[in-house]
């Protein structure tokens, strides 16, 4: 009998179909580690799973995929379902992934953790980006479903607590696939109206999987950029989700929630009564001191006597024009000292003085005094100035004084 020669692919198709024709490799578990792994643009996840002695080559497509509830990461233990069976292109036996979990931990809580880190890292937990709540807020916007206890709760309290703030109910799924973009469109809504100012967003307790729609991605983007202050309530006090992070403030319940976006009114009017007694009694002190200071004043002189001071203005003013007066002669005595001085010496330098003296003064006619003989010709009227007159003379001789010696 001559054996049949088989081609590559007849080869790979048989082993294909051996594989696929046994049971327990349609529907088998896989325990390992991942590595190699490798996300390519078409969706589809390729990676190795290995054990301490050996490893498989896998692949999980697209649609699959998309379930994934968290990101496989190189070295990460998980438990991997699927059916084994040969690529026929390469030769190569591999599983077919359908179900990826993390083994020994639920893939919720490690896509819990691998969303909180890296919103840690990208800032979205930062403390400098909290926004403050509104002392006394005007609106409060709750988004929540409106068939929960949770939303009857706040209500109740916020109308308890602080009547005059206005609530308004945005009512939304918090629960299952559709809950998120609802969230993330409630959020988006009340910023652009700016419908309120202060957002409270939460539901009651729950286990994990009904509390995920405050751990997606999309809720806590849109609660960090969410200009009006976010108030995260979800679940009980042991309970905490991505939201709680992101929120500018975290309450342990709804109820607790409701008790933060708001003062209580009782402790207002116990505030306002306190402020009240305290201004009462500043002012009676106030009024007292200046019934004090009144009274006082009424003893003054000046109310008492008022001419009393019109009195001792005059006084002032004699004792000011005495001092001035007598600075003024003080200060003009030295000058009129000076004037005499100066008079005298002007008296003894005095033409009339020389002439008391026996002295004449000769002037022609014209008036000129005469100085020499020459000045006055013989036969020239001439006048002497006596101390007490004139006279009118003619020349007869002149003398000169080389003559008289």
């Amino acid at each position: 009998m001559e054996n049949h020669v088989f081609t590559v692919s007849e080869l790979n198709g048989l082993v294909k179909a051996v594989l696929d024709s046994v049971p327990e490799l349609n529907n088998i578990y896989l325990r390992g580690e991942i590595s190699n792994y490798k996300l390519y643009p078409s969706g589809h996840h390729y990676f190795t799973l290995k054990d301490a002695e050996s490893a498989i080559r896998c692949v999980m497509f697209k649609g699959q995929a998309l379930r994934l509830r968290f990101r496989p990461e190189n070295g990460m233990k998980v438990i991997a379902m699927g059916r084994v069976s040969v690529y026929p292109r390469d030769g190569a036996y591999q599983l077919y992934c359908d179900v990826l979990s993390p083994d020994g931990v639920g893939d919720l809580h490690v896509a819990f953790e691998q969303l909180k880190e890296k919103l840690w890292k990208e800032g979205l937990f930062d403390e400098s980006h909290k926004k403050p709540l509104p002392e006394y807020p005007q609106t409060i916007a709750i988004i929540t479903s409106s068939a929960g206890a949770a939303v009857h709760d706040m209500i109740r309290i916020l109308r308890r607590r602080y009547p005059l703030a206005k609530i308004k109910l945005l009512p939304v799924r918090v629960q299952g696939a559709e809950a998120p973009p609802e969230i993330v469109g409630a959020l988006r809504y009340a910023n652009r109206h700016r419908v309120a100012d202060v957002i409270i967003t939460g539901r009651g307790g729950g286990s994990i999987e009904d509390l995920w729609a405050f751990n997606d991605e999309r809720v806590a983007r849109a609660i960090y950029d969410s200009e009006i202050p976010v108030i995260s309530a979800v679940g009980h006090e042991p309970d905490v989700t991505i939201a709680d992070f992101v929120a500018d403030v975290r309450a342990a319940t709804p109820s607790h929630a409701a008790e933060l976006a708001v003062p209580d009114q009782m402790e207002l009017r116990s505030h306002l009564q306190s402020q009240r007694l305290h201004m009462i009694r500043s002012q009676s002190k106030r009024l007292e001191l200046l019934r004090r200071r009144l009274t006082e004043l009424g003893k003054k002189r000046v109310l008492t006597d008022p001419m009393a001071v019109i009195q001792d203005k005059r006084l002032l003013l004699d004792h000011d024009q005495k001092e001035l007066c007598h600075a003024a002669l003080g200060r003009l005595a030295g000058p009129r000292r000076e004037l005499a001085a100066l008079a005298a010496s002007l008296d003894a330098l005095s033409p009339l003085k020389v002439l008391g003296r026996g002295f004449a003064l000769v002037t022609d006619e014209k008036g000129t005094p005469l100085r020499r003989t020459e000045d006055a010709p013989v036969g020239s009227q001439i006048t002497a100035r006596m101390a007490d007159g004139r006279l009118k003379c003619r020349v007869e001789e002149t003398i000169t004084e080389e003559e008289l010696s």
